[in-house]
């Protein structure tokens, strides 16, 4: 496959570009440099881009949309989202994407033809992308905010140029997708509603006109597998910016990386965006720029909490009032900590929060008790069963039942209608909300037998352990190494990893981390025989980038590459955070890896030939895995 693109992309204006300040557009040609996986030339994207008609519309489906693990059938939603999404906010966000590809190319050409700064518009990209990821924010009057705003800072940016003298704009393709509001480039909210009141049931109408469903008439069943690459693309992106935006909140921001996100909306908005090819060209490179996301996230909490440090955490209750704490982000939790120091309300840490007690300056706060519960599909219950106030940050939210929604509160781009949220910066949040409402409530009235698990073993922390696992490796006391992680969701079939880790031999590793890992966090797998733990959480789903350190490590250590390591990588996907993984992996050069418990959706069979014939992808035999234990243990 022919991964390269030459010349400049359609979106560039003509002219020289100049540099702008201390940033670099790493997507740009002759910027970043693409990464140890290139895909070989003979292996080309077997798709013809046929030709597009006028859609007929083919049911009476409201919406569409597979980005996540699942969606219906392994299909598509059309009605309703699995996760509770409803049409309107599944067209309002196929909307504010559509605009964020236009403002994208404006903001990149501002940053390739100028010196101008647009920390602004960066942040908002971010956020705005981050809104549309799985599970974030299910509330239309949260939409309605992002889409206007995103048409202001069109503007913004715009008027920034006009008053540095540029002249020209980005080139607009004409792309038969765009076919009805045109390229989003040209978009003008104000223009395109006509005087009509904007509102979520009017830009739901003005949606359905630039949404998948409607890309995917248009596309028809002959460029499927282009349109599968397009939302490839841009599922990837969501969990990257969904990274980066954690890496912000936390102060960390890197604005070559912020150029990077806006260079890929603007090539889903340009005529390259029309090649398989360029396509997947394009998100080889995104794995690499989330490869740099990742450390940036991992620097933002190590420099912030300090490194991780191996911690046993309660996973049963103490009495006393209580509030929990689930979603993603670090700095609420620690805000929320300050908050409560001295209140006598212990806090509990619920789904993708685990790891947070294993960073020191959090751990050092006494009243944090424990964990409370299992992954995000199981908050339902363990919300309505948990006896304090609840707080929901960033992703993973359900629509909250009336058993508790009169005490979870959100804050930050989570959203649900039901809920209170709490608006502000990481520092001057605002808690006292929830922690009244913990107050009013009766907490924990009995405390059963402690129960641990043990988390912390960051990169750090791992590598600090390696003289012990290459001398067990050397002494034949440790055979394989397993990464097993990523995401869970309520899927029988996700047994499958529980059983894996269950039928390991005794001289095997297990590394995890994600919200997968609560499918066998506490089993008791011992130790090896020099005293090494066998089960190493090594934290959150953005964590996979300690686990190639590790990895990367352990190959220089052993005078080998990682993929001739006594490795085995067996991942669980559920959303598009996973997808930016998958691509860093693929971008890498990691290969063998197992991917369930099914294909995405939008992987079509000449998408999935591919990435099995280049890259070894493997689909998890979910059904029988003691022959997957077997399979793995020989490295195949």
């Amino acid at each position: 496959m022919a991964l390269h693109m030459s010349g400049r992309s359609s979106f560039a204006l003509q002219g020289k570009s100049k540099s702008h300040g201390a940033r670099t557009v790493p997507l740009r040609p002759g910027g970043l440099q693409y990464g140890a996986c290139r895909v070989p030339a003979r292996q080309r994207v077997s798709v013809r881009v046929a030709e597009m008609t006028r859609p007929t519309q083919q049911d009476d489906a409201a919406m569409f949309c597979y980005q996540c693990e699942q969606t219906k059938g392994n299909t598509g939603c059309t009605k309703i989202g699995v996760c509770g999404k409803t049409s309107q906010v599944a067209i309002l966000q196929d909307l504010l994407i559509y605009q964020l590809k236009g403002l994208g190319a404006w903001a990149s050409f501002a940053h390739q033809t100028t010196n101008l700064d647009t920390p602004e518009v960066d942040s908002f990209v971010k956020a705005a992308i981050f809104a549309t990821l799985t599970n974030v924010n299910f509330d239309p009057e949260r939409f309605v905010e992002y889409i206007t705003e995103a048409d202001d800072y069109v503007e913004l940016v715009r008027g920034k140029l006009a008053r540095a003298g540029v002249q020209g704009r980005p080139t607009a393709a004409q792309l038969p997708w765009f076919d009805l509001q045109g390229n989003p480039m040209d978009f003008s909210l104000r223009r395109a509603m006509r005087g009509q009141p904007i509102n979520a049931d009017s830009l739901e109408q003005l949606g359905q006109q630039v949404s998948l469903l409607h890309r995917r008439e248009v596309m028809g069943e002959a460029n499927s597998t282009l349109l599968g690459l397009h939302e490839l693309l841009t599922y990837g992106l969501k969990g990257v910016a969904a990274y980066a935006h954690h890496a912000e909140m936390l102060g960390k921001v890197d604005a070559s990386l912020d150029d990077a996100f806006e260079e890929v909306l603007a090539f889903l908005a340009s005529e390259a965006s029309a090649s398989p090819d360029a396509v997947l060209d394009m998100c080889m490179r995104l794995g690499e720029v989330n490869f740099k996301v990742m450390a940036l996230l991992d620097n933002a909490h190590t420099s912030r909490f300090g490194h991780p440090t191996p911690t046993q955490v309660r996973i049963t209750p103490v009495k006393g009032k209580a509030i929990l704490i689930s979603g993603h982000d670090m700095h609420d939790l620690a805000d929320l900590l300050r908050q409560t120091e001295g209140s006598g309300i212990n806090v509990y840490t619920h789904g993708e929060m685990l790891p947070g007690h294993g960073y020191p300056e959090l751990h050092k706060y006494k009243h944090l008790a424990g964990n409370y519960g299992g992954a995000w599909y199981r908050q339902k219950k363990d919300f309505a069963e948990f006896p304090g106030a609840i707080l929901m940050t960033t992703n993973c939210i359900m629509d909250p039942s009336p058993a508790y929604s009169d005490r979870i509160f959100t804050t930050g781009e989570v959203g649900v209608s039901a809920s209170k949220h709490l608006p502000g910066t990481p520092g001057a949040k605002d808690f006292s909300a929830v922690i009244k409402r913990a107050q009013e409530l009766p907490g924990f009235t009995h405390e059963p037998e402690p129960k641990m698990v043990t988390v912390g073993f960051g990169h750090e922390a791992t590598l600090g352990a390696a003289a012990a696992v290459l001398d067990a490796i050397k002494a034949g006391e440790l055979s394989h190494i397993f990464l097993i992680g990523g995401c869970d969701a309520p899927e029988p079939s996700r047994r499958y990893y529980t059983d894996v880790v269950k039928g390991l031999p005794q001289d095997t590793l297990v590394l995890t981390l994600g919200c997968g890992k609560y499918r066998f966090y506490d089993q008791q797998l011992g130790t090896l025989p020099n005293g090494l733990p066998r089960l190493l959480d090594m934290g959150q789903c953005n964590d996979a980038y300690s686990a190639l350190v590790v990895a990367t490590e352990l190959a220089k250590a052993l005078n080998t590459d990682v993929n001739s390591l006594p490795l085995s990588l067996d991942i669980s996907w559920f959303e598009q955070k996973a997808v930016a993984v998958l691509l860093t992996l693929l971008n890498l050069g990691v290969k063998n890896i197992r991917l369930g418990p099914q294909l995405p959706a939008f992987c079509t069979p000449d998408m999935i030939d591919l990435l099995v014939k280049t890259f070894d992808l493997k689909a998890a035999d979910t059904k029988h895995p003691e022959d997957e234990v077997k399979r793995m243990m020989a490295n195949a």
